[in-house]
């Protein structure tokens, strides 16, 4: 392992510090592991906020900003936040507006929010929540508890933000991401594995000449080991196992985003874009803007994950409102 790094136990608080310094006109860093706007929302609009572990950065907690979260709890890496630390971010954030609490599909965060939620409760915290459980590598068919979640999370709450931003009714903003919800799906790919920053092991292992389609963020398996294929050949096998997952019809708009999960290159994941486009032209479905970028990595793994999402003309608005969180690419209106 060869990471530019000081003492293992400190990475998270020192990744978090350096990312809120580096944006602290945007965001900073309250009760240690809470990331939140520098400039709060107003109160008598909802409140987004979202949780999960270290490691993935620049997600979850570069997508706080006007137009997305007002708050990402963090854990440690790889680590789902404590239910404590997650009930404290839900109270700083307690309003009548109310706040939507955006959950990622992985057994330590939806034990976490489940024993924030109750607690929240009891004390009167009016909130939702949403499941982003968008993984299709389980298969088409399996249901949404077997599926993870995945860097889908990053589009439905730019949908969630913007509408909440739009002053939108904590009913209102929960139908509209879950609207948007059952119509995003994700499968990843991965040439490497990497390795547990903490502590140099191993998460996921691949010969030098085997793929998988359908890895984790975590290092978990997909089941589509094979050889490693063309761009093209792996855009295809991709591409049109999501659009059967979302029903994409002829004349529908889709966005989509290639998100690179640590090492592989801007050059490769543009290839696998110009592939997604010209696949999105044969089936007669258009292709609104996209991004090609790293929005959440998994540490040094070559690789990417695919999302595709259906859009109308509400979560199109919405996808290219203005934001100003540190890592999302503006796409304007």
């Amino acid at each position: 392992m060869k990471k530019f790094i000081n003492a293992p136990e400190n990475l998270t608080q020192e990744l978090l510090e350096g990312m809120c310094k580096a944006y602290n006109d945007k965001i900073k860093l309250e009760d240690g592991k809470i990331v939140a706007r520098a400039k709060p929302k107003s109160e008598d609009k909802v409140a987004i906020i979202t949780l999960g572990g270290a490691g993935h950065e620049p997600a979850l907690s570069g997508f706080v900003g006007e137009g997305m979260l007002d708050a990402s709890v963090v854990g440690d890496i790889f680590a789902a936040p404590n239910a404590v630390a997650v009930l404290a971010a839900m109270r700083k954030f307690k309003r009548e507006a109310g706040i939507l609490l955006v959950v990622l599909n992985h057994a330590g965060d939806v034990m976490s929010s489940n024993m924030a939620m109750k607690m929240a409760e009891r004390e009167g915290i009016k909130f939702k929540s949403i499941l982003v459980a968008e993984d299709i590598s389980a298969g088409l068919d399996a249901p949404k508890a077997d599926r993870r979640g995945l860097a889908g999370c990053i589009p439905l709450i730019k949908v969630a933000g913007a509408a909440a931003e739009e002053g939108k009714s904590l009913d209102e903003v929960f139908a509209i991401a879950e609207k948007f919800n059952k119509r995003i799906a994700t499968l990843a790919v991965a040439m490497t594995g990497c390795t547990h920053p903490q502590n140099g092991s191993p998460i996921s292992e691949l010969a030098d000449d085997e793929m998988e389609i359908g890895m984790g963020q975590h290092g978990e398996g997909g089941g589509g080991r094979s050889k490693i294929l063309s761009a093209d050949e792996t855009a295809k096998i991709m591409f049109e196992n999501l659009a059967k997952a979302i029903d994409l019809k002829r004349g529908e708009r889709i966005f989509t985003i290639i998100n690179g999960t640590g090492a592989s290159t801007p050059m490769e994941l543009l290839i696998v874009y110009r592939a997604v486009a010209k696949l999105a032209e044969e089936m007669g479905v258009i292709l609104v803007n996209g991004i090609v970028d790293e929005m959440l990595t998994v540490q040094e793994m070559a690789g990417f994950q695919m999302i595709v999402c259906a859009l109308d003309y509400e979560s199109e608005k919405y996808i290219k409102a203005k934001s100003n969180a540190p890592y999302w690419v503006s796409l304007g209106e």
